[in-house]
């Protein structure tokens, strides 16, 4: 999906290439240094044929990270970026998207990174409507630093910080950023390529602060987190925008709402098609979008919905900015104002 003419959504105002890109121009000459195995592989190799599918030049391209194994990111790809401080990406993502409207922004971060000393910086950018994209890999581990839980590890979980079992409850990342208003909210895996790039898609199109939850293995520290949700039995349930929200091998199973008001798992042939609830993405209240979000298991994840959860529009908080900027400099009166503050005969002793 090769974007031509003037932008939309999200990459508004930001040049495309003139001549075609590829693969090769998005990636770096620096040696990729993840564990054998590792999901990141396959999410680096993903943005990196996306990308020329956007059009979006190199030069135009930013990628923040905090501290992590997926904050590597920005080494690895040929553009601008910068590998940040542990949980601040959001914050410097924000001061870039505020001063240049000509990027396309992307903020690379972890469950740790995000979640754990991140989680204001994270959540003030979604609720703002920042213009970024944040692809939040989620191991439900901390990696980098060897094997210590993260605020995604389920209960119980044995690590070298928990040796008696975590006891703190997780968070469930789609949850929260739909709690904190974001516009745009989706959750994809690592290993299913073509679903990865269709969110990935969708979400820097968008303009606002668009959230990207990716189920990512870490084969070190934490293998088969995700097992449930692979093979032929997968408990993957594809949210498709007004589609029948439905799963399983041969679409056999469907959500609907049942008499006590929440959402349940049935058999289609048994309660028929017309019962089972039709995915709107872009409706204006989160709260079935929330209640979807609930239908992941804190524990052992064996259901999951995936696809976009939400997708609205609204003011995003740079452009607002950059408007009351605008106006002020159009108004001789503020100019008087402002200049009046500056050279003004108040002081003041510190």
């Amino acid at each position: 999906m090769t974007m031509n003419g003037s932008n939309a959504g999200g990459l508004a105002g930001v040049p495309l290439a003139v001549t075609p890109l590829n693969r090769k121009d998005f990636t770096s000459d620096q040696e990729v240094r993840w564990c054998p195995g590792c999901g990141d592989y396959a999410v680096l190799a993903t943005f990196q044929g996306l990308m020329p599918q956007l059009g979006i030049k190199r030069e135009n391209t930013v990628i923040i990270s905090g501290i992590g194994c997926s904050s590597r990111f920005p080494y690895y790809v040929d553009s601008y970026g910068m590998h940040s401080i542990h949980g601040r990406a959001p914050a410097l993502a924000t001061g870039v998207a505020m001063a240049r409207d000509d990027l396309a922004v992307w903020v690379v971060t972890g469950d740790g990174d995000a979640l754990s000393i991140g989680g204001n910086h994270l959540i003030h950018a979604l609720r703002r409507n920042v213009n970024i994209t944040i692809m939040l890999f989620n191991n439900r581990i901390y990696g980098l630093t060897k094997g210590q839980y993260s605020p995604t590890s389920e209960q119980g979980k044995l690590t070298k910080s928990t040796p008696a079992g975590s006891v703190d409850t997780p968070f469930n990342p789609i949850s929260l950023a739909l709690g904190a208003e974001a516009s745009f909210v989706a959750r994809t895996v690592d290993s299913h390529r073509a679903h990865l790039t269709e969110v990935l898609t969708a979400a820097i199109s968008h303009r606002g602060s668009a959230l990207v939850e990716i189920y990512q293995n870490c084969p070190i520290f934490n293998d088969g987190a995700f097992d449930g949700l692979k093979g032929p039995d997968s408990g993957l349930i594809p949210l498709k925008h007004g589609e029948p929200i439905r799963f399983g091998a041969d679409g056999e199973l469907g959500i609907v709402r049942a008499a006590d008001g929440t959402l349940q798992t049935v058999r289609v042939d048994e309660v028929g098609l017309e019962r089972i609830l039709v995915h709107d993405a872009h409706r204006a209240d989160p709260s079935l979008a929330f209640e979807l979000s609930r239908l992941t298991d804190a524990g052992t994840i064996v259901n999951a919905p995936v696809g976009i959860f939400r997708d609205v529009d609204r003011p995003t908080y740079d452009d607002l900015a950059r408007a009351q900027v605008s106006m002020a400099a159009d108004s001789a009166q503020r100019l008087s104002e402002l200049q009046g503050l500056v050279t003004g005969a108040d002081t003041w002793t510190v």
